[in-house]
C-alpha cells in the first residue's frame, strides 16, 4: 500500500535502500560506534513501543484491571492498616463541630485517598478511592453520608473503588474528567467547574499532561475561613510531579504552572507518598538547597515512624521542588550548557522540565 503522493516503486526502492544500509552497518567490521549507535536507536525505540503498548494495555483493557486487584490484595496483606500512619487536619476546630476535615486515607503501597467531611451537615466526598474497602471502613467510623467521588484521572491506582462505593452508597455522583474513562462517571467536570457539597465548594482545575483528561481539585478554604486545599492526584507530590504518559513537556509544564498561580498557603494533598526519594533527587539538581535540606530532615524522622508527610503548601514546594522552579538561574546552571548546537543556549522551561524527567529516572534506576 503506498503512502498518499507515493507511488508503490518508489516506496519499494526507499525501503529496500534503507534495509541495505542497516545491513552494511552491522556487518561492517569498521563501524562498531554505527553499531553502538544504531543498536541503541533501535533499543530506546523498542523500549518505547513496548511501554506503549503496555500502557495500552493497562488503561484500555480488563487486564488494567486484573494488574489493579493484584495490587490491591498484595497491599492489603503487606500493610494491614495501610502503608503510613495519617492524621486528620481539622479547621475552624474552635467551633463545635468543626467545619471542616480532611483525612487521609492510606490505601495500596503508596497511595491516598481523601475523605473531606463537612462536619456540621456530615456530607463526605471522597478523592481518587482507589481501595473501597479502607475508603468505606473511614466513612463509617466518622459517621458521615457520601454523596461524591472526586476522580483525578482514570488510572486504576485512583479510580478503583469507584463501582463498589457508587453501589453501596445509591445517591453518590462520580465526578472527573469526560476526556479520560473513568469508570463509572456520571457527572463530567470541565475546567473551573464548581462541586457544590454542604458548604464545601470544591474547584476542578484541567491538568493534562500525566492523562489526556487529568483533574486537580481546590478546596475552597474561605467558608471555614483557613487555607485553601489542593488535591493533586498525578500531577504533582511533595518536591516532585508525575510522568508525562499523554501530553508533552509544554502540556505539563502549563499544568504546572497553573498550580503556581494559586497562594503560597494552599495544602498540597498529593496521590502518592514519594516525598523521601523526590527530595532525594532535588538534592542532586540543587545540593546546596537549605530549604530542600530542612525539609528531608524533617520527612526522614517522620518515615523512620511511618508517619505521612502530607501536606505540605505550596508556599514550601516553590522553595524546593525542582519541577516548580523551572524559571531558576540555579537549576539551568546545575544542569550545565542548554541543547544548542553550540551548547551556549539556556533552556526553555520546557526543555529544563523534560531533562528534570529524564535524570530522575536515571536517579531511581540507580
Amino acid at each position: 500500500m503506498a503512502w498518499p503522493g507515493w507511488s508503490a516503486p518508489w516506496l519499494w526502492v526507499a525501503g529496500c535502500g534503507l534495509l541495505l544500509l542497516v545491513l552494511v552497518l552491522l556487518a561492517s567490521p569498521r563501524s562498531c560506534r554505527a553499531r553502538r549507535t544504531l543498536r541503541g536507536l533501535l533499543m530506546a525505540r523498542s523500549k518505547r513501543l513496548l511501554f506503549r503498548i503496555g500502557y495500552s494495555l493497562y488503561t484500555r483493557t480488563w487486564l488494567g484491571y486484573l494488574f489493579y486487584r493484584q495490587q490491591l490484595r498484595r497491599a492489603r496483606n503487606r500493610y494491614p492498616k495501610g502503608h503510613s500512619r495519617t492524621q486528620p487536619r481539622l479547621f475552624n476546630a474552635h467551633l463545635c463541630p468543626p467545619g471542616v476535615k480532611v483525612l487521609p486515607i492510606p490505601v495500596l503501597s503508596d497511595n491516598y485517598s481523601y475523605l473531606i467531611i463537612d462536619t456540621q451537615a456530615r456530607l463526605a466526598v471522597v478523592v481518587d478511592p482507589s481501595d473501597p474497602q479502607a475508603v468505606q471502613a473511614s466513612i463509617e467510623k466518622e459517621g458521615v453520608d457520601l454523596v461524591a467521588i472526586l476522580c483525578t484521572h482514570k488510572h486504576w491506582d485512583h479510580s478503583g473503588g469507584n463501582r463498589d462505593l457508587s453501589r453501596r452508597h445509591q445517591d453518590c455522583r462520580v465526578y472527573g474528567s469526560p476526556q479520560d474513562g473513568i469508570p463509572y462517571l456520571t457527572h463530567p467536570l470541565c475546567h473551573q467547574d464548581v462541586v457544590s457539597v454542604g458548604r464545601l465548594q470544591i474547584r476542578a482545575l484541567a491538568t493534562p499532561g500525566h492523562t489526556q483528561g487529568h483533574l486537580v481539585y481546590l478546596l475552597d478554604g474561605e467558608p471555614y475561613k483557613g487555607p485553601s486545599c489542593l488535591f493533586s492526584g498525578d500531577l504533582l507530590f511533595l518536591s516532585g510531579c508525575g510522568r508525562t504518559f499523554e501530553g508533552t513537556a509544554e502540556t505539563m509544564l502549563s499544568s504546572l504552572d497553573t498550580v503556581l498561580g494559586l497562594g503560597d498557603d494552599t495544602l498540597l494533598w498529593p496521590g502518592h507518598e514519594y516525598a523521601e526519594e523526590n527530595l532525594g533527587f532535588a538534592g542532586v539538581v540543587e545540593p546546596e538547597n537549605l530549604a530542600r535540606e530542612r525539609k528531608m530532615q524533617w520527612v526522614q524522622r517522620q518515615r523512620m515512624e511511618r508517619k505521612s508527610t502530607c501536606p505540605s503548601t505550596l508556599g514550601e514546594e516553590r522553595s524546593y521542588n525542582p519541577f516548580l522552579r523551572t524559571h531558576c538561574l540555579v537549576l539551568q546552571e546545575a544542569l550545565g550548557p542548554g541543547p544548542g548546537p553550540t551548547g551556549d543556549d539556556s533552556y526553555s522551561r520546557a526543555e529544563l522540565l523534560e531533562k528534570l524527567r529524564r535524570l530522575k529516572d536515571l536517579h531511581k534506576s540507580k
